[in-house]
């Protein structure tokens, strides 16, 4: 199965930690009230003001014109924000469905899984991939990936020793995902 999303919108949509689950809610809906998306989402008022307003800036959501009366949604859905909810909601149906956590991830996690799916297998390839990550995060999504039981790492002994990283059965699930 073929992805949805690119490596770009995979690092787009993890840039804020609550962003996936703020665009998993839109799927289904074409609008939502603030107050709605806190008691949902079970998030400080902060982070969702924060988390909305990078939908904004993305141009997946834009503040309702229309907004005023009870009943009409304070935020509503674009056209390119659908796609992206739908890939949201496939990741996160998919992370319920293996039993991990919405925190489970890194902000480099989804990013790192559609790399190494998409046959990157080396740190240095994977890094080329995603070229604004830091060595640092880099290592470290990929220990939580592996610690999650996503990621295998095997040692290929050769002239210098290096890592190989593969995505196990579950990893390939939450990749297919989105």
């Amino acid at each position: 199965m073929k992805s949805t999303l690119s490596i770009a919108e995979h690092v787009a949509l993890s840039q804020n930690r609550w962003l996936t689950a703020l665009l998993a809610q839109f799927s289904d809906r074409q609008g939502a009230r603030y107050v709605e998306l806190l008691n949902r989402l079970g998030m400080p008022r902060d982070s969702l003001s924060r988390t909305l307003d990078a939908a904004v800036a993305n141009g997946w959501l834009a503040r309702n014109a229309g907004y005023g009366h009870p009943l009409r949604p304070e935020y509503v859905i674009t056209d390119e924000g659908q796609r992206m909810a739908q890939g949201a909601h496939a990741i996160r149906s998919a992370q319920e469905n293996l039993g991990l956590k919405p925190s489970s991830l890194t902000r480099w996690g989804m990013p790192l899984i559609h790399v190494v799916w998409s046959g990157e297998e080396r740190f240095g390839q994977i890094a080329s991939a995603l070229k604004t990550v830091t060595p640092r995060a880099l290592s470290q999504g990929l220990q939580v990936l592996e610690s999650n039981k996503l990621l295998s790492r095997a040692i290929v002994d050769g002239r210098p020793p290096f890592s190989r990283y593969k995505l196990t059965s579950n990893g390939l699930l939450l990749a297919e995902a989105a």
